[in-house]
């Protein structure tokens, strides 16, 4: 609850980042509030074999990786490491993306 908006304490839609509590690496919301489209393209068994720092993804594919659940989801979603895929036109209320901006 305390860093991450998911389908109990979301009332059912996104929020302005920075609402709740920064994780343990200092960044706000990077689980749940919305699935995050992350520029890895998806293989289902690339982390079976993958280096266990930092792993880039297949170099092409026909699926982007989304990451770290959604106010749309259970609690149990809400995780930097759950990811999703999908094909890079998707849309929808629970995806989105994040902007980074340096002071």
């Amino acid at each position: 609850d305390s860093v991450a908006w998911y389908s109990s304490n979301s009332g059912g839609k996104t929020h302005p980042v920075g609402q709740k509590a920064a994780n343990g690496l200092g960044i706000y919301d990077m689980s749940g509030n919305v699935w995050e489209w992350v520029s890895d393209w998806y293989d289902g068994s690339y982390y079976k074999n993958s280096p266990k720092n930092n792993p880039k993804g297949p170099n092409s594919g026909s699926y982007r990786v989304l990451r770290g659940g959604s106010w749309l989801n259970d609690a149990g979603y809400p995780r930097t490491a759950n990811r999703l895929w999908g094909t890079p036109d998707h849309r929808d209320l629970s995806c989105g993306f994040r902007l980074v901006r340096t002071k």
